[in-house]
């Protein structure tokens, strides 16, 4: 069972810790509509290095108060007055939060509400799987700031929608909500009540997972798609050999041949 006291020295995330693995991770910056600063980023990293190794079998990833995520926190970096290469090297550091998210090998599920928007699209983007509740809304203001997307909007949310569609929002400011906004990509599940209780619900349907089937999941199909299609399709078998032949798998497998295994069917 993990231990949640090795949690308890984090300042802008609140971390709780259920029984199954699953840890629910909140953005407590309500007073900023949880902004992105520089010490949240900072945990941000910490905390999803080590996920994995400390045994974590899922993350919820959540915002405190009635927003996701706004994004960078704008009066930090104005009052910061950056120069070209202090916020290069803060763009670093959100890249280095964001691919360990994605490429960390722990299911990341997001329960989005109200403001995702720029820097908080950017980290939505880098969750496996987004939830959306009815007063979500997503975009990309930065045209409108005078400032250009540094989180890694050109690579992920231009994989969601596509690169028209992003230019789109960096450009116009366009806002998309609701049934539209998953069907372009920006999330996979839109519900009417509780976001965060449909995201626990995905993590515990997914912590049950084998732990290295789910870091195959969530971290190799990322990596195929950066490769050729020919370095893809050996990348995915090497994958596959180890995977598939798991001694965990064998119970699993056993139970799907003599019929005893779950079996798959149409949600009701």
């Amino acid at each position: 069972m993990l231990d949640a006291s090795q949690f308890d020295d984090y300042s802008n995330l609140d971390i709780a810790v259920r029984d199954n693995g699953v840890v629910i991770v909140t953005l407590d910056r309500a007073d900023k509509r949880n902004a992105l600063d520089v010490a949240t980023i900072d945990e941000l990293v910490r905390f999803f290095s080590s996920a994995h190794r400390n045994g974590v079998r899922a993350v919820v990833l959540a915002g405190a108060g009635d927003h996701f995520c706004a994004g960078l926190d704008l009066i930090e970096h104005w009052k910061a007055d950056r120069s070209p290469d202090e916020f290069m090297h803060v763009c670093l550091r959100w890249h280095e939060a964001f691919n360990k998210m994605e490429y960390g090998g722990v299911p990341v599920i997001a329960a989005l509400q109200g403001a995702v928007v720029g820097g908080g699209l950017e980290l939505a983007s880098a969750a496996h799987v987004r939830v959306a509740d009815a007063t979500t809304y997503f975009a990309l203001p930065e045209g409108q700031r005078g400032i250009f997307t540094g989180g890694g909007a050109t690579i992920r949310v231009s994989d969601l929608i596509g690169k028209a569609r992003m230019i789109d929002m960096v450009l116009t400011g366009r806002v998309y909500q609701g049934q539209e906004a998953v069907d372009l990509g920006l999330a996979q599940y839109l519900v009417e009540g509780s976001s965060l209780d449909k995201a626990i619900a995905l993590a515990d349907k997914t912590a049950a997972n084998l732990p290295l089937t789910n870091f195959a999941i969530c971290s190799a199909i990322s990596h195929i798609r950066n490769m050729s299609a020919m370095d893809g399709a050996y990348a995915e078998s090497v994958v596959a050999g180890m995977v598939n032949t798991q001694p965990a798998a064998r119970a699993r497998l056993e139970a799907f041949a003599d019929k005893t295994g779950a079996r798959v069917r149409p949600e009701s």
